[in-house]
Order: structure tokens, then C-alpha cells, then sequence
């Protein structure tokens, strides 16, 4: 092998836990503060919105008239 080329290993071996995580927790909670809005904004940042909601169009420019 090349110095350059990297060496493959294989992932079978290897496992990935994952770990729960509490949403209403101290550090939860503070971060939401600073993010959300309202409490509509928390649910939805949060994963709980709204299931047939309309999505905010952001950045839509119009043309002036002359």
C-alpha cells in the first residue's frame, strides 16, 4: 500500500449505541429558550409539529415595477 491510500476497516465489528436523550432537561430547556419563539416553535423544533402545516417560504423576492 501507498502512504497516501487509506486503509479500510472493516465496520462489522463495530456497534454504535446510542443513548436517550431528555428533552426536558436543565440544558434542554435553556437552549429552547433561546431558539423558540413560542410554544408552537419549541414543538416543532422539537420534532411534535403540526402534521399538515404549511411551510414558510423564506427569501421570496419580487421584481419592482417601473
Amino acid at each position: 500500500m501507498s502512504p497516501k491510500t487509506p486503509k479500510k476497516r472493516s465496520s462489522c465489528s463495530a456497534k454504535v449505541t446510542t443513548t436517550e436523550v431528555d428533552i426536558l432537561s436543565p440544558a434542554a430547556m435553556e437552549n429552547i429558550y433561546y431558539i423558540a419563539h413560542n410554544a408552537a416553535d419549541c414543538l416543532e423544533f422539537r420534532g411534535f409539529g403540526w402534521p399538515n402545516s404549511k411551510k414558510k417560504k423564506k427569501g421570496t423576492k419580487r421584481k419592482k415595477k417601473n
